[in-house]
């Protein structure tokens, strides 16, 4: 299962994501997360210390590895389009509490349709990611759309569009769907987080489509906690994990279909 976790800033994309992963990785399934948030914190919510994060280089920022699988360099604007990549993600993967960790970063432009050699090679990773036939993969994007408009995410089995109960959420969800069809992914699937009351559940439910919800995250101090602590909300809030945990079993449900 090859899963692209996205939607706008501050929805609690990372939360969704670094739970789901440590269930699969509870169900001892092989669990490689990636992380492509330039304001990378993926790594804090699956468990790792402050002190391992901040040893963590992004690939994109590796100038000496993008340089010599791209051969690109300051004298030489040629470059390869198809490096190799197949290494990386062993190579510099992170393991914590049964979860992989690859932090990819982002490319730093302005430009949606930017082909330079920290994108190609970001792009070929994803790529590789998606053909771990083993593995349950898992990103968590930047935040917005600009992924979807380099294509980066091109191949995924699904994309979950995490959303709060908000007219913003819901435009964002919808931009996604549309992208995500131009691209070949078929699935779009819905979480609502920070959902506080029936009210908001009834909103959700009026703009989502029932065949693209997933399910419902309320709002949660215990997570709030997680979170001030640098901790993973996993072993902060039993509450948070269950209502996650029957989304999990929602996905793996369809995905058998």
């Amino acid at each position: 299962m090859k899963i692209a976790v996205t939607g706008k800033g501050g929805v609690g994309k990372t939360t969704f994501a670094a739970t789901l992963a440590r269930l699969y990785a509870d169900e001892g399934k092989q669990v490689l997360t990636a992380d492509v948030d330039p304001d990378a914190n993926l790594g804090l919510a699956l468990g790792f210390s402050q002190e391992e994060i901040d040893q963590i280089v992004p690939i994109t920022k590796m100038r000496k590895l993008v340089q010599e699988r791209t051969g690109a360099s300051d004298d030489n604007k040629f470059y390869k389009l198809n490096p190799m990549v197949s290494d990386i993600p062993d190579k510099f993967a992170k393991t914590c509490n049964g979860v992989k960790l690859l932090v990819l970063g982002t490319v730093d432009t302005a430009n949606s349709g930017c082909v330079c050699p920290e994108h190609v090679i970001l792009k070929r990773i994803i790529n590789h990611l998606v053909l771990r036939s083993d593995d349950v993969v898992i990103l968590d994007m930047e935040a917005g759309l600009e992924h979807l408009g380099r294509g980066t995410t091109e191949g995924m089995d699904q994309f979950v569009v995490v959303i709060e109960p908000g007219a913003r959420s819901i435009q964002t969800y919808r931009n996604v769907k549309r992208l995500a069809n131009e691209l070949g992914v078929k699935q779009v699937n819905v979480v609502a987080n920070k959902v506080r009351d029936e009210e908001d559940e009834e909103f959700i439910r009026s703009q989502i489509p029932e065949e693209d919800l997933l399910g419902f995250i309320h709002y949660n101090k215990e997570v709030i906690d997680a979170d001030r602590k640098g901790s993973s909300p996993y072993d902060f809030s039993k509450t948070a994990v269950d209502e996650i945990r029957a989304i999990k079993e929602k996905m793996d449900a369809r995905s058998t279909k």
